[in-house]
């Protein structure tokens, strides 16, 4: 029986400025789909957000979205999906889908993107969870910033048994495979009943 139930999906919230990326978002989509694993993700319908979750909602797949309340409007909000949680705070945005998911996938995105992925390696690496994540980097997107890990690396910033749990593939399936091999756990939990402190 497959343990990765759910897994959470950093992307941005535009499409971004190449083909690719919507591309590697449909693949994901539909690689989560065939294997039974939920999305949880930002809950907006715009940009490569919604592209995952449209891909994973079109071939019935389970959609968690979670999303700031000021954002939850005609237009942003996804329709599609099971179950939309309301919070009041990008903090709890995070804390919430993290809570919710057994694994992390990483797709190209900015600024908030950048402050999810790196908020999950920092708590794993100290040891506040055990859950894989993983970079879907197809597109040769995230070169730089693999260089920059390698650079911290070397200049004894990071461990490099820290620097190997950055897992890195340019397809959906073969990323897949390489979450669910991976052992992983929670000191603070997996939310895995589909119960999170609040609910809107």
């Amino acid at each position: 029986m497959n343990s990765v139930r759910r897994i959470c999906v950093f992307c941005g919230s535009s499409p971004g400025g190449e083909p690719a990326f919507l591309a590697e978002a449909a693949q994901l989509g539909r690689e989560l789909s065939r294997r039974g694993i939920g999305l949880v993700f930002g809950g907006a319908r715009v940009g490569l957000m919604g592209a995952v979750a449209a891909e994973v909602s079109s071939n019935g797949g389970e959609v968690i979205g979670v999303l700031p309340r000021q954002l939850a409007v005609p237009g942003i909000r996804f329709e599609g999906a099971a179950q939309m949680h309301l919070v009041d705070s990008m903090s709890e945005r995070k804390f919430l889908m993290a809570q919710m998911s057994d694994a992390f996938v990483v797709l190209p995105g900015g600024l908030g993107t950048m402050d999810e992925i790196f908020e999950v390696a920092t708590s794993g690496q100290l040891s506040m969870h055990g859950k894989p994540f993983g970079i879907l980097n197809g597109s040769g997107y995230y070169d730089d910033l693999f260089r920059f890990l390698d650079r911290v690396t070397s200049f004894g910033f990071m461990r490099p048994k820290d620097r190997a749990r950055w897992i890195e593939e340019s397809d959906a399936g073969r990323l897949l495979s390489q979450i669910e091999s991976h052992h992983y756990g929670s000191i603070c939990g997996t939310g895995r009943d589909g119960n999170p402190p609040r609910n809107s």
